[in-house]
């Protein structure tokens, strides 16, 4: 009787072992994912240089 409740408790730890590895791989799946899925020539490049009047502070009120 104890020698079934050992390999069912064995049974029981591999299934949960198994569990975290698919949750394991599905996160780095999405995180992969992620990462090279952007565009094709990285982000694109800005033309128009910052408006210099952004960096001075408004007229108070």
């Amino acid at each position: 009787m104890a020698a079934v409740y050992v390999a069912r408790e064995k049974t029981v730890m591999a299934l949960l072992l198994l569990e975290a590895l698919g949750a394991l791989l599905i996160l780095v799946f999405i995180v992969w994912w992620t990462m090279f899925s952007g565009r094709k020539n990285g982000e694109l490049k800005k033309d128009v240089e910052p408006d210099a009047s952004a960096d001075k502070p408004g007229d108070p009120l």
